[in-house]
């Protein structure tokens, strides 16, 4: 438990003390203003897709590079900081929220203690840039290992801007204030897509067929530079919406006395679950990058079979959850367990009332719809068989993302660390058959399957072990 702050400590006086959180007017009402937001988001991200696809190609060398290094942020945040961030802060504001203050000093420090925490990571991760490509691209040829190196120079400060993005988003939603976390990734798009125009004009849509030895930094720094600057809009976009919350942030480095220690303790098995994905995460690109260059599906192509699979799960899934996190985190501190059990009820039952019709629906249009990015038919047919592979977990992988932030909301993250060291030694272990065993051309689409049948123990371990600690669901 957090320790109060009183009215005349350091804390309360650092800030007005913000207005408790607003109760949500309905779930229904938060999550459509999440899903327009992130409907919007979402079909300006295809759109950038298929401006990348244009610029640099899908199954090509030069795609499967930039894919590499524009992951490698995301990546590295959701490792070190995404489970502090996304699982901690919403349940741990929550509680704040009865303190003295409502919560000021404790959203103050931990805010503070958030940015400089992604800063350094930020700053050790891009000077790591090299090792870093060397163990994500180990299937790479030379060219295309210097080419990522010198975009994920560009591509890794990302890390910055998704944390500041994520902390102030997350503070946002513990307060009732939803919207401004789901609409500013359009600003990113719309920048990004800026970029990418600008990248077509100036040197064309030919880079698909250049040797990766031939790029200038010019072509470099605005292709990987664009990317970055769209997050770092997005994310200063939502200092404009602290107000709205009732939050006013000043820097406070005073981190003893709020309760930051708990805070710590969940977050250290979150980290560790995340640490424990990236395993996954090595182990996927190691094995789909050996596909690369030769005009099969690979690192790129299931990337963007990966952003359509999320299309749905994002727009609806990620909008209602997210919307629910909030509430069923007021109802454990208050000990409402039946409220709780009826959330995760309600969640599960509204979420795949839904997607199972969008698992069929997508899996009939999977070679139409890949045709939106594909500049090929044999790319077209490649990502589309990619897609489907995708498509077969989606209703699991629903049901686990909605498990699993119970066990935030219930602080049990340590249960979630162990479901995920067997889900992630699952999905390992027959990764790497796929990778001995399969033909090339069908190895994306083998990862995909191996992907779906470990969410899918995952999700089915996940529900066992909460029943036992809730009763029926």
């Amino acid at each position: 438990m957090t320790e109060p702050v009183s009215e005349g400590s350091d804390a309360a006086s650092i800030v007005d003390v913000p207005e408790p959180p607003r109760p949500a007017s309905s779930i229904g009402r938060s999550s459509a203003l999440l899903a327009s937001g992130t409907l919007v988001s979402r079909v300006l991200g295809l759109v950038s897709i298929i401006v990348l696809s244009v610029a640099i190609g899908v199954n090509s060398s030069a795609g499967d590079t930039f894919a590499l290094a524009n992951q490698l942020p995301n990546n590295i945040y959701s490792l070190v900081a995404g489970g502090l961030l996304s699982a901690v802060i919403v349940p741990q504001i929550v509680k704040a929220s009865l303190h003295d203050d409502g919560g000021a000093g404790f959203i103050n420090k931990l805010l503070t203690i958030g940015l400089v925490a992604v800063f350094v990571v930020t700053v050790i991760a891009t000077a790591c840039a090299p090792l870093l490509v060397a163990l994500y691209g180990s299937g790479f040829s030379d060219a295309n290992i210097a080419l990522a190196t010198a975009l994920a120079y560009w591509c890794l400060p990302q890390i910055m801007f998704y944390g500041l993005y994520s902390l102030l988003g997350e503070t946002l939603n513990a307060r009732g204030v939803f919207g401004p976390f789901a609409w500013a990734p359009l600003l990113n798009n719309v920048v990004a897509i800026g970029g990418l125009v600008t990248f077509i004009t100036i040197f064309g849509g030919e880079m698909e067929h250049r040797d990766p030895s031939q790029w200038t930094i010019a072509e470099v720094a605005l292709l990987a530079g664009s990317a970055t600057l769209g997050i770092a809009v997005q994310a200063f976009s939502l200092f404009l919406f602290l107000r709205r919350a009732g939050i006013r942030y000043r820097p406070d480095f005073r981190w003893k006395g709020v309760g930051l220690a708990n805070t710590g303790r969940a977050a250290s098995w979150v980290f560790g679950i995340f640490l424990v994905s990236q395993i996954s995460g090595v182990v996927e690109v190691s094995v789909s990058s050996s596909a690369s260059g030769g005009g099969d599906a690979s690192v790129n192509a299931m990337k963007i079979g990966w952003l359509m699979f999320m299309l749905p799960h994002s727009i609806v899934t990620v909008s209602i959850v997210t919307a629910y996190f909030t509430r069923m985190s007021t109802h454990v501190r208050d000990g409402r367990l039946d409220e709780l059990r009826n959330d995760i009820s309600s969640a599960i039952r509204s979420i795949l009332l839904v997607m199972i019709f969008a698992a069929v629906g997508l899996s009939v249009l999977a070679l139409p719809f890949s045709a939106v990015f594909g500049n090929k038919y044999s790319e077209i047919v490649s990502l589309s068989t990619v897609y489907l592979g995708f498509l077969t977990g989606l209703v699991p992988f629903t049901v686990f993302f909605v498990l699993l932030r119970v066990y935030y909301a219930l602080d049990k993250t340590r249960w979630a660390f162990f479901i995920q060291a067997i889900q992630t030694s699952v999905y390992v272990g027959l990764a790497l058959l796929v990778g001995a065993f399969a033909p090339k051309e069908w190895t994306a689409v083998g990862l995909t399957l191996c992907l779906s049948t470990a969410v899918t123990v995952q999700a089915v371990l996940s529900a066992i072990v909460l029943r036992r600690h809730l009763g029926h669901l």
